[in-house]
């Protein structure tokens, strides 16, 4: 079965120009669960005055519906986020940092080094106070500033977090750089040197138009765990030219269609998608909600 983690609230709404209210935030999220999402990245601890729309993180997980089968996920860049984090009732972590240096300095101001050294004792921390950990490295399939990231570098960013607690990795192609044949290649990689034992998700962006193409890959490689974004809503503000994420009920569409089971029902997910697009304002990138199933 295909798992996905629903990222249109944080990194959906991350970089539009127009604020989302706390309430549209929660009822987002409620709708998202009635269509079947169970891991959904609700809200990210960064600084308030560099991600605006991210700023009342704490009053969103305050009112979002509290089950135990839906797992919540906060982003966290840094310490003062994880304390902000841990102060909240968000399930599990999601410790990002880029493994290119540029990018790192631009997003981050440190280099991988430091962002490594910081974000482990971020993760230990996490863990000893009960939270689940997921690492998330962002550039993994290429930088905007350098280009070609070293696969070694990945995997020993993959490894620290790991050694410091981590349960999962999510490889993020933050700027959509990616392709097929480079997915399979970096999945087996990974599988190679840590085992299958090891939760590994992906997280592609449509910027190049090979979002789905780049799922298939990862798919066809043993990847069961995506992350999307209703509607197709995303993008990074520090990353030029990002477009959204993979669309989710694009994606649940293609998994239907190829007899793999996701647990979500399409047909909300599309009316989740044209909802959204009366909330944002503007036509959004979803090709389902355009064409219908």
């Amino acid at each position: 079965m295909i798992e996905i983690c629903e990222v249109g609230p944080r990194d959906g709404l991350q970089n539009e120009g127009k604020i989302v209210s706390t309430e549209i935030k929660v009822e987002l999220i409620k709708k998202l669960i009635d269509a079947g999402l169970r891991n959904i990245e609700a809200v990210s601890f960064v600084n308030p005055k560099v991600v605006p729309q991210m700023a009342d993180a704490e009053e969103v997980m305050k009112y979002v519906p509290k089950r135990k089968d839906v797992r919540y996920g906060g982003l966290v860049l840094s310490r003062s986020g994880l304390e902000r984090a841990l102060n909240s009732e968000v399930d599990f972590l999601h410790v990002v940092t880029a493994t290119s240096d540029q990018f790192n300095m631009k997003n981050a101001k440190r280099t991988v080094e430091q962002a490594v050294k910081e974000l482990t004792a971020v993760i230990d921390e996490g863990v000893k106070a009960g939270k689940g950990v997921a690492g998330v490295l962002g550039t993994a399939f290429g930088c905007p500033f350098e280009g070609e990231v070293p696969e070694t570098r990945i995997l020993q960013v993959a490894e620290a977090f790991l050694n410091a607690g981590c349960t999962e990795i999510t490889l993020a192609d933050t700027t959509g750089m990616a392709n097929p044949v480079q997915v399979q290649r970096i999945v087996l990689l990974f599988k190679e040197n840590f085992g299958s034992n090891v939760t590994l998700g992906l997280h592609f962006h449509n910027t190049r138009g090979l979002g789905l193409a780049n799922t298939l890959a990862g798919y066809q490689a043993g990847v069961r765990r995506f992350d999307s974004s209703i509607a197709g809503l995303g993008g990074c503000p520090f990353a030029p030219k990002a477009v959204g994420n993979v669309c989710t009920e694009d994606m649940v569409n293609m998994f239907h269609k190829m007899g793999a089971e996701t647990q979500t029902n399409l047909e909300l997910l599309i009316n989740i998608a044209k909802w959204m697009e009366i909330i944002i304002e503007r036509p959004l990138d979803g090709m389902l909600m355009k064409a219908g199933i």
